[in-house]
């Protein structure tokens, strides 16, 4: 019989590492918490027409890559569904948004998501067919001031302070504006017609978005291509004045907090909700091809830390009212390569305070009991046996604990137990109501 393994594309996570992602998640939601986020969970599966009218059907992740499945009826009362697992959140958050009547309430939403997502895409180092986001996103009716250009610029510097209190350094900000949808058709047009020579000496993949969206032809990874995408024309010169008004008063506000950016032309994202202001934080000394960097070399794939943008049109796409709105997905992955990277969190897992050692198999119940007292304090407890010989208790313990308590029946009925500290070397004698204190201070 064959060994079952993980589907390709997936991979379970296991301890020490999942340390390091509670940590990154547990500092997400500390600095959502500050700036007034409150959390959303939409469903992992959604009715496949959202992503379709939502994210585009010209679009890679609607074309190629979406898990979708025909959801039969098992009654006839029951219609068959086209359903589709999440390939990302924005989508399902602005559904839940119109579905829920929140735009009624008068008031910005602001909601952050913690999930896995799902996209058939081809399986590599930091990219997988399951993989997790953090992702935010501020909505609501325009008399909210969901359309304000300071809120993009708030989003953007709530990400800087998240990177920062993460530890990850030389982080850089990309932006640009892609405009109002008619600045989006008009640039598009224009592309159209400078790829109808160009085209031809390009990629099969730019060949075909040549001709069905040529917007994406900026995201080209291509080394041989990228010489003709630096000939194209910006999208900054098909942009109308409000647009052009718009991405200045962002930029302004960002000088105004002291985050840095850079403006980079090519910066258009893979989505076709997007609207104006488009963004993309990058990490490890590499910024994306056209960024207004001398020398700038081509991006890698696990460069990208995070991206987003505003989507002011979405809620009207998928039959819902006018609702402005800008956000934002971190994926976790790169988040933690890049930090392992930096070497920042060198050991992910954090040690136990303590190994309780019983000598005896007879002392399991009261080392038992010790444990639960020290753990009730708040201490981080790994429990021993009484069968493990001493030397095997010291051998374990030196692998999982920063200290060592020795348990036998002279430390139970004297209530003074021997403790010892792996890093220094010291070995102490504590009295039992001093114990939390103590391992709490070594």
């Amino acid at each position: 019989m064959s060994t079952l393994k993980a589907v390709r594309g997936t991979r379970d996570l296991l301890p020490p590492e999942t340390a390091l992602w509670n940590r990154i998640e547990a500092t997400a939601r500390a600095v959502f918490a500050r700036y007034n986020f409150g959390e959303i969970r939409t469903p992992i599966f959604e009715d496949t027409a959202l992503f379709s009218r939502g994210v585009g059907e010209e679009t890679d992740i609607v074309s190629k890559e979406m898990y979708t499945w025909e959801d039969r009826a098992r009654a006839q009362s029951e219609k068959t569904q086209t359903l589709t697992l999440r390939p990302e959140n924005t989508a399902g958050v602005v559904r839940a948004y119109i579905e829920h009547k929140l735009g009624e309430t008068g008031q910005l939403q602001k909601l952050y998501y913690i999930g896995p997502q799902f996209r058939r895409e081809r399986p590599q180092k930091g990219r997988y067919r399951q993989f997790s986001q953090i992702g935010a996103e501020v909505i609501g009716p325009p008399s909210a001031g969901s359309e304000s250009p300071l809120r993009d610029a708030e989003i953007l510097e709530m990400l800087a302070t998240l990177l920062d209190e993460l530890g990850i350094t030389g982080w850089t900000l990309h932006l640009n504006s892609v405009g109002s949808p008619a600045d989006r058709a008009r640039y598009n047009e224009v592309l159209r017609t400078a790829l109808v020579e160009l085209a031809p000496r390009m990629c099969p993949d730019c060949q075909r978005r040549a001709v069905t969206n040529p917007l994406r032809v900026l995201d080209c990874k291509v080394p041989e291509d990228q010489p003709i995408i630096e000939t194209l024309p910006k999208i900054a010169d098909s942009l109308d004045a409000d647009a052009q008004t718009h991405f200045a008063a962002g930029t302004a506000a960002l000088d105004a907090s002291g985050v840095p950016y850079t403006r980079n032309h090519r910066l258009v994202r893979g989505l076709d909700y997007y609207t104006r202001t488009t963004f993309e934080f990058t990490h490890g000394g590499l910024t994306p091809q056209g960024a207004s960097s001398p020398g700038a070399p081509v991006i890698g794939a696990q460069n990208a830390l995070l991206g987003g943008g505003r989507y002011d049109g979405l809620s009207e796409m998928i039959g819902g009212p006018r609702a402005p709105g800008i956000g934002f997905a971190i994926g976790e992955d790169r988040l933690v390569l890049t930090l392992l990277a930096q070497q920042e969190l060198a050991a992910i897992a954090e040690k136990a305070d303590v190994f309780v050692a019983p000598i005896g198999e007879e002392l399991n119940p009261a080392a038992l009991a010790l444990a639960r007292e020290l753990r009730h304090s708040g201490l981080r407890v790994e429990l021993g046996d009484g069968s493990f010989r001493l030397k095997k208790s010291f051998e374990i313990a030196d692998k999982q604990a920063l200290n060592i308590l020795i348990l036998g029946e002279d430390e139970l009925k004297s209530g003074i137990l021997t403790v010892k500290n792996f890093s220094t070397g010291t070995q102490s004698k504590i009295a039992r109501a001093d114990l939390a204190e103590h391992l709490r201070k070594v």
